[in-house]
């Protein structure tokens, strides 16, 4: 069980939507310290995890994942991928409730994120298009015309 109250609530949201948050110790050096994605699912050695919003990228490469993919050992995102995930986690992080700088730090995406706060929060998403395409969110024209919430909110959370 997870003693951080953010990561526990990030992992009630993540079991909703069919992502799971393992607890783990001892995990191989990976992107993000204290984080790993393997057959699906997320393992997180809490003592090491330096940025909360790095589970929920972590998260968002799965639900971003083709799903016939989603489940293997390792994943391997396409540039398409990587970009929809930051969109993910935005709107991941926007749905718990958190700010854009959750997922966006300072030293975030080569010292770019607060750059991505300025664009997400003047409505520039990165990663929008393919997250439309896959049926899991509209942006602004979009859900006029489908008249949805656009964008952060979520249509589905999984590819």
């Amino acid at each position: 069980m997870f003693t951080n109250v953010e990561i526990r609530r990030m992992e009630s949201f993540l079991a909703q939507i069919g992502v799971s948050l393992i607890p783990a110790s001892s995990i191989l050096p990976a992107n993000f310290p204290g984080l790993d994605i393997q057959w699906g699912s997320v393992l997180v050695d809490e003592s090491r995890v330096v940025h909360l919003g790095d589970i929920l990228h972590e998260a968002g490469h799965i639900a971003v994942t083709d799903p016939a993919a989603r489940n293997s050992l390792r994943l391997i995102p396409s540039g398409g991928e990587e970009l929809s995930t930051m969109a993910w986690s935005y709107a991941a992080a926007r749905h718990l409730g958190f700010g854009a700088n959750v997922v966006f730090y300072p030293e975030s995406y080569d010292n770019f994120g607060n750059a991505l706060i300025e664009n997400f929060e003047s409505q520039n998403y990165v990663g929008l298009p393919l997250m439309e395409k896959w049926g899991m969110t509209a942006g602004l024209r979009k859900a006029a015309l489908q008249n949805v919430e656009p964008f952060p909110h979520m249509l589905r959370w999984l590819r």
